[in-house]
């Protein structure tokens, strides 16, 4: 590599190199997700990953997702730039408790949303994704008891949802949707009268009240690109600006600020950095190391979720 090479010019001489695939979460920083092969969500991400012929996998998100990206691509070499880009969700719902939970409570169905350890994952019946999460719940017969974890505010959504009554949830919650408060939105909507709401259900109830539209972050861009509205407020992660404006640029998208930082961004993924790829594609580390027991065990309960049609 020359002295005049940028670093977006190194990443992509490492990516033919290593013969890698760059895949980036929509929450990232717009210079990654600028140079990713594709951007989405995580699983959708992972399962792309399993198209794909090369050896390396460089995820551009947070850990969970890269090890999500390792149990369905266990011959690849997966690689997180950041090790630290953790998640509040994760650390909010320790495998060992789950465990516990199961060995108490085998009658118990439990439901892992997506955003969970691999081990968490491992110790499900099933996952799902906050797309998916109400079909799931409904495909599990309703005299079984359910646990749901590992967010609040997505299982009191699904709940009200289904009417499932015997549902038990986590006590856990995303720092960045959890902290969105409804009186930001309510000044948001009297700033922008023409706007529509777009929320994430991992938003607490009283934003999720004002929301014209409920869904996960592909099912927000999606539907504020389809929809004949050109103002929206968007009570998710800014990160997905960077496709909400390539997708329409036409329309106008703002963001409300969180109770944590006021912002909207997720500190966890904006530890990714273009040099931090290069490094991680330059060392083929930091990489995702998982046993073969563990991501059998959790490649199960995703096989469930994708048999539900």
């Amino acid at each position: 590599m020359t002295a005049v090479q940028t670093i977006t010019e190194e990443i992509l001489d490492l990516k033919r190199q290593r013969k890698a695939m760059i895949l980036a979460h929509h929450y990232q920083d717009s210079e990654i997700q600028e140079i990713a092969d594709s951007i989405g969500d995580s699983l959708e991400l992972s399962r792309t990953a399993q198209k794909f012929e090369g050896d390396v996998i460089a995820f551009c998100g947070v850990v969970f997702m890269a090890e999500t990206a390792k149990v369905l691509n266990p011959s690849r070499i997966v690689v997180l730039p950041d090790m630290e880009a953790g998640c509040s969700l994760v650390d909010a719902c320790p495998a060992d408790q789950v465990r516990a939970f199961r060995e108490r409570h085998p009658e118990h169905v439990i439901v892992s949303y997506i955003n969970t350890s691999v081990e968490v994952k491992a110790e499900s019946h099933i996952l799902c994704t906050s797309r998916n999460a109400v079909k799931i719940v409904n495909s599990i017969p309703a005299e079984k008891p359910i646990l749901f974890l590992p967010d609040i505010n997505l299982g009191n959504y699904v709940k009200k949802q289904t009417g499932r009554e015997n549902m038990q949830i986590w006590q856990g919650a995303c720092i960045v949707h959890a902290t969105f408060p409804a009186r930001r939105v309510a000044a948001a909507r009297a700033e922008h009268p023409h706007a529509l709401v777009a929320a994430h259900p991992e938003c607490p109830p009283g934003v999720l009240a004002m929301a014209d539209f409920i869904g996960s972050t592909s099912a927000i861009i999606d539907w504020c690109v389809a929809a004949d509205a050109k103002e929206f407020i968007v009570m998710t992660e800014s990160g997905v600006g960077h496709s909400l404006r390539r997708r329409a640029p036409e329309k106008q998208f703002y963001f409300v600020a969180n109770e944590n930082c006021n912002c909207s961004e997720c500190p966890y993924m904006k530890r990714n950095t273009l040099e931090k790829l290069r490094d991680a594609l330059a060392n083929l580390s930091p990489r995702i190391e998982l046993s073969e027991d563990v991501m059998s065990r959790a490649r199960l309960p995703i096989e469930r979720m994708l048999a539900v049609r």
